[in-house]
């Protein structure tokens, strides 16, 4: 057969249950226990899966289904980067390899550790930018929140306020 078609046409004529990938997340597609819905906002369907990067129901992110998938969560002060690999796919609790970055790691060298890991496992380059823009937005989660500025008095109450004072 000719090597013609691009791999995205592939994977739209042939059936899904053909695909060892995808045949795990539209057999649960409707249904499964990362499944948050929403009926605000058109009827989200939102993601509790560990390994999805933006919490997004779609199979493109989905970590459970795919062989290698990548996911970021906070912890008190750090950041944990969860790797999935393909090795041994029947036995999923060992497929997984945690990184931690404590509080005292500064931000490019967390930037720098995720994309490496991804990059050099062969990790898809969509996810690996979007690992990273979680990443940043979880340490930005992470610093301290600022105090609000005194009120300043404008106007009437200014001038009444410099009245008394005087």
């Amino acid at each position: 057969m000719s090597t013609n078609i691009s791999n995205d046409l592939v994977w739209q004529i042939t059936p899904f249950w053909k695909h060892s990938d995808s045949s795990s997340f539209f057999g649960t597609g409707r249904q499964n226990a990362f499944l948050v819905n929403r009926n605000s906002g058109g009827g989200s369907q939102f993601s509790r899966d560990p390994l999805n990067l933006l919490n997004k129901h779609s199979f493109k992110y989905a970590g459970y289904s795919n062989n290698k998938a990548i996911g970021v969560q906070g912890t008190e002060n750090g950041v944990v980067v969860i790797t999935k690999k393909p090795s041994n796919p029947q036995q999923p609790a060992q497929n997984l390899v945690t990184v931690t970055y404590g509080p005292s790691s500064s931000n490019r060298k967390i930037f720098k550790g995720v994309a490496d890991k991804t990059a050099k496992n062969g990790y898809r380059a969509d996810l690996r930018e979007e690992a990273v823009a979680r990443v940043s937005a979880v340490r930005r989660s992470q610093l301290p929140k600022k105090d609000a500025p005194a009120k300043k008095l404008r106007g009437v109450q200014a001038r009444k306020a410099a009245e008394e004072s005087e």
